[in-house]
């Protein structure tokens, strides 16, 4: 994958009361890459953003025409971080990223926790109805990063997979199964993702869930 922009947001008032970090600007040259993410970098929900299993959001480029078409070319996708993302990206998407992949990131290196779970701030964002909802129904969801060696990173550089443990579970996989409804027709799979400790905890809590339902 080659890397098209790093950004980084703060909280900033979002809607009502509400705030969010969201909205993210691009930072030229090389950028630190901590235990949390990109140095620059906050949340303003902790408890459903941020943290280990979500260091690092990165969002495929390779979307933004279909997003185009979808949106009547929205203002937000005429440059990267539409979507809240940390890395745009190029060259790879959800079905080629498999949960457990780890690439280098500059001299820093990452490995993919779990897909990115919509929310409503999306359809605000654009003022839309419909955005989370296709998110859901195409599988665009973008994808999460932990880190698993701090170091730094700058765009136009090459994200290289180094290691693939688990080939047959790709992003889109997955996040069919546990976000999209897929678990209702394939039990065995959600088993045997409760005991993947390569996916993000959040994640396999929900497909214990699952299981017990």
């Amino acid at each position: 994958m080659t890397i098209t922009a790093l950004l980084t947001g703060q909280p900033a008032l979002f809607r009502d009361q509400e705030y969010s970090a969201i909205e993210k600007k691009e930072v030229p040259g090389p950028v630190r890459i901590g235990w949390l993410g990109l140095e620059g970098d906050a949340v303003a929900d902790p408890v459903h953003h941020g943290g280990w299993d979500k260091a690092i959001h990165l969002y495929p480029q390779d979307h933004y025409p279909f997003w185009n078409e979808q949106l009547s070319d929205h203002f937000l996708l005429k440059k990267p971080g539409a979507f809240g993302e940390n890395i745009a990206s190029r060259g790879l998407v959800e079905t080629e990223i498999c949960i457990g992949d780890r690439f280098t990131f500059g001299s820093a290196v990452v490995e993919v926790s779990h897909g990115r779970q919509p929310c409503s701030k999306l359809d605000h964002r654009f003022g839309r109805r419909d955005v989370m909802a296709t998110v859901v129904k195409t599988g665009r969801s973008g994808v999460y990063f932990r880190v698993i060696k701090e170091g730094d990173a700058e765009a136009g550089s090459e994200m290289t997979l180094i290691e693939r443990p688990l080939p047959e579970w790709s992003v889109e996989r997955v996040f069919n199964l546990l976000i999209a409804g897929g678990y209702k027709r394939d039990p065995e799979a959600v088993r045997t993702l409760a005991a993947m400790p390569q996916l993000a905890e959040a994640w396999r809590q929900r497909a214990i869930g699952f299981t017990l339902s």
